[in-house]
């Protein structure tokens, strides 16, 4: 059963449980009963509705800028991981340390200057970009230490490329839109309501109620588009840059 139709079902089964609720009581009442007695319920539910849906609103902005600053957090961890090892390649030969280098800078490069469009557009890492990675990762295991001193840094190489390879796939998996589509059919439809309901507290044409109701829907559609921008975290305005590597890359990345 997919989960569209269990909320249908869902909203459909509380729909139907409350109005049949109102239908049995509205039977009971007598004849002689006053309505004006009772408090009227209009004011009191658009509140409510009007609560439970700004406590959406903010988990949900809470929630995509949370995933926002953990991409971000990846990106830095990536970036430093190869400069670590572009620094600790340092106590190999010449020949060996010149080709890691070069590698790095070649992976650098084009992560920033072709892969990030790459995401933005598809929503998931390049092949060209995990051949370079592969390349770098070659280039430093199929080096035999030649003595202690390079058997020492040898593993913290290995482990550093491991780090970026991690990196790189938390990168890849928070390339495309991470809200579920269930969430913004409730995001929208609770916008809706909660906009509509205006309309059930006789709203008159002077300036000052009008210019209300206008805000309050220009903030609804505000949140949502923030809510939107932020979604993504590599792909729209408001989204992780490559800061971290043109950082620690300036000669490449320039």
């Amino acid at each position: 059963m997919s989960e569209w139709l269990v909320l249908t079902l869902a909203m459909a089964a509380a729909c139907a449980v409350v109005l049949t609720i109102v239908v049995i009581n509205n039977r009971r009442i007598t004849e002689d009963d006053d309505p004006s007695e009772t408090p009227d319920v209009i004011e009191y539910m658009t509140m409510m509705i009007g609560v439970i849906y700004a406590i959406v609103l903010g988990l949900a902005i809470a929630g995509v800028w949370e995933a926002r600053g953990a991409a971000q957090e990846t990106v830095r961890q990536e970036a430093q991981a190869m400069h670590e090892i572009s620094a600790r390649v340092e106590v190999y030969p010449q020949a060996v340390r010149d080709r890691v280098r070069a590698d790095v800078d070649a992976y650098v490069a084009y992560v920033v200057d072709e892969e990030w469009a790459y995401m933005s557009e598809e929503g998931s890492l390049s092949e060209e970009g995990t051949a370079l990675l592969e390349r770098v990762r070659r280039s430093v295991t199929d080096y035999r230490p030649a003595d202690d001193f390079e058997g020492q840094a040898y593993q913290p190489l290995v482990d550093q490329v491991a780090v970026a390879d991690d990196a790189r796939g938390a990168r890849g998996q928070n390339a495309g839109a991470t809200m579920p589509g269930v969430v913004w059919f409730g995001l929208i439809l609770g916008g809706l309501v909660t906009v509509g309901l205006i309309f059930t507290l006789q709203i008159r044409r002077t300036g000052r109620e009008l210019l209300l109701a206008g805000l309050f829907s220009v903030l609804i559609a505000f949140l949502l588009f923030l809510i939107w921008d932020f979604d993504a975290p590599f792909g729209r305005g408001v989204s992780a840059t490559v800061a971290p590597f043109t950082d620690l890359f300036p000669q490449v990345t320039r």
